[in-house]
């Protein structure tokens, strides 16, 4: 007899989904690689930035560019109308190890040479089981191959300096990347084996290995906690929950009228200025490119541009328990409580009147709860990928997240219910198309 699942455990199963692909995916590239494989299983068919495109209507297509950002769409049986599109990122805040990776230290150790990647707390780095993952480009005779490297075991820690030592460090600190944060790998006898022991793990000569993009990540796996276990903490929540959530609905959902896209750009925290970030030609590129394969010319496109719409879908900040002073007045978004829209005068987020008011209607349909979010007005924060996407690809669009807590940190905590709460916002979007008439009144 088919058993009826709860509410509870359909949320507890969404979370569950999220921890096991962040499990799997410790750099930007293996997130890269697990939604491809889903992707793929999903009967999507890989498109080759380097190949001339074959697109049918009714076909399902992605593609990837440095191997670490992707664009997925979903091409109707009949003529579209516009794009409904979805953008979150798949890097996080970390340590990236340099071109010469080893340090000696007092003849007695051996460390590892690495500078920060992205704005980060740097504190919750220390004293916890750390290893590496990222790629290495090997040759082999006349061409060059990625392949994907993750030493799968606890390999590094970095070591704080005992309080007898530092009596100051719990009066503020200012931490020294070249000098603190640098992670203990081996004594002495394993000098001269770190790239040694990546070849290994790639199954590849270490005298092959002709470029490296490898980084630190935190070991510790995912987990629920709370009285009710009605919160997830895990390595990497921005923003692989907004990648992970909006991956599902995409998924599930099919558009007679309008072109489902799911982007995941690379680089966003550190501005989104790679070719492979939100601010370049990657969107602009595989959209026109798109448009023309359906043997639809530059008007049709900007016509199409001007009946879409793009959620920026990256984590915001939950008001915090011991210090809610940090937080506005009256713009305070609560784990577990629904989607964040995120506002900023200033336009470092993009939501408008307009945008917010499409997006407050998609909840009311799937009656999914949102919430609302502003920087507290002496407290400037950041921005995210929508207002870049759209310097290549203006369409209306709305900047929204998952509330959550210590942001850029190793270890973050988000709510359990809420990665069920944008798969379902997600889906519903995705099956809506927008029609926007001569007034700009819109029509969804």
């Amino acid at each position: 007899m088919h058993q009826v699942r709860t509410e509870d455990q359909c949320f507890r199963e969404s979370s569950e989904g999220l921890i096991k692909f962040i499990q799997k995916s410790p750099s930007s590239f293996h997130a890269v690689q697990n939604v491809s494989e889903t992707l793929k299983e999903h009967g999507f068919e890989y498109l080759a930035e380097s190949s001339l495109w074959k697109i049918r209507q009714g076909g399902k297509y992605f593609v990837t560019r440095n191997s670490s950002s992707l664009i997925a769409f979903q091409v109707p049986e009949q003529p579209f109308s516009g794009f409904q599109m979805i953008c979150s990122h798949t890097d996080s805040p970390t340590f990236k190890i340099k071109e010469v990776p080893e340090l000696s230290a007092e003849g007695s150790y051996t460390r590892l040479n690495v500078e920060k990647y992205g704005g980060m707390l740097i504190a919750p780095w220390f004293d916890r089981p750390l290893s590496v993952a990222g790629r290495i480009l090997v040759k082999e005779e006349k061409r060059i191959r990625q392949i994907l490297v993750n030493v799968d075991r606890d390999l590094l820690i970095i070591p704080n300096l005992a309080i007898h030592m530092n009596r100051e460090v719990n009066d503020g600190y200012k931490y020294r990347v070249q000098t603190d944060l640098c992670p203990l790998y081996a004594d002495a006898s394993g000098k001269d084996s770190f790239l040694t022991l990546i070849a290994e793990t790639a199954g590849v000569a270490r005298e092959s290995i002709l470029g490296t993009d490898l980084y630190l990540y935190n070991r510790q796996p995912g987990t629920f906690f709370g009285a009710g276990n009605e919160f997830i903490a895990s390595p990497r929540l921005d923003d692989l929950q907004c990648v992970y959530a909006t991956l599902q609905g995409f998924l599930r959902a099919k558009n007679d009228r309008s072109i489902p896209v799911f982007c995941a750009f690379d680089n966003e925290e550190t501005g989104s200025l790679t070719r492979q970030g939100a601010s370049a030609t990657f969107l602009l590129d595989t959209l026109t490119r798109l448009n023309a394969a359906l043997g639809r010319d530059m008007s049709e496109y900007r016509q199409a541009l001007a009946q879409s719409f793009m959620i920026s879908a990256d984590n915001a900040h939950a008001v915090h328990p011991n210090h809610p002073e940090k937080a506005d007045r009256m713009n305070r978004p609560q784990m577990n409580e629904g989607v964040v829209l995120k506002f900023n005068a200033n336009q470092k987020y993009t939501t408008d009147a307009r945008s917010a008011a499409i997006f407050k209607l998609l909840c009311e349909r799937t009656q999914i709860p949102y919430q609302v979010f502003a920087n507290h007005s002496d407290i400037p924060g950041g921005s995210t990928l929508g207002n870049l996407a759209n310097q290549q690809v203006a369409m209306y669009t709305v900047d929204i997240g998952l509330a959550q807590l210590a942001m850029h940190s190793p270890y973050e905590t988000a709510g359990m219910k809420d990665t069920l709460y944008l798969e379902r916002v997600a889906e519903e979007f995705y099956r809506s198309s927008l029609r926007v008439d001569e007034e700009e009144t819109v029509w969804l």
